[in-house]
């Protein structure tokens, strides 16, 4: 286990010091991120090919794989549209400017909470130290 661990150290920095650095290259990270991932589903279909498999079984792995992992409806059909499925919400598009107005605000006004109570956190935890 300690082997594992010593191996992905050096990996996980480099990997850190990439994302530091392409998070300010947005174009570039989405260029190199998507090159990943086109050279990854080549590989796939390419092994796929050699083992002869046939397009319906591909297809039926492939529903298999995605579906017990539960990335078969969010990503064909997004996490956004089932929520406002669920909560009855207007599509974003029939939406008036407002509405959408008050939603970021209240947004924001979730956010502003949120970095309250980690301050409060935090100064309980500094005072608990001392």
């Amino acid at each position: 286990m300690n082997d594992i661990k010593n191996f992905l150290v050096p990996i996980r920095r480099l990997e850190n010091k990439i994302r530091s650095i392409l998070s300010h290259k947005p174009f570039l990270y989405a260029f190199i991120g998507s090159l990943g991932v086109v050279l990854i589903w080549r590989g796939i279909w390419v092994m796929a090919d050699d083992l002869n498999l046939p397009g319906w079984l591909s297809l039926l792995i492939g529903i298999i794989i995605s579906a017990m992992t539960g990335l078969f409806v969010s990503l064909f059909v997004g996490d956004k549209i089932i929520i406002s499925g669920i909560m009855k919400e207007k599509r974003i598009e029939e939406k008036t400017e407002e509405e959408i107005k008050e939603e970021i605000e209240g947004e924001e006004v979730s956010l502003n909470e949120i970095k309250e109570d980690i301050e409060e956190i935090k100064n309980d935890i500094l005072k608990n130290k001392k």
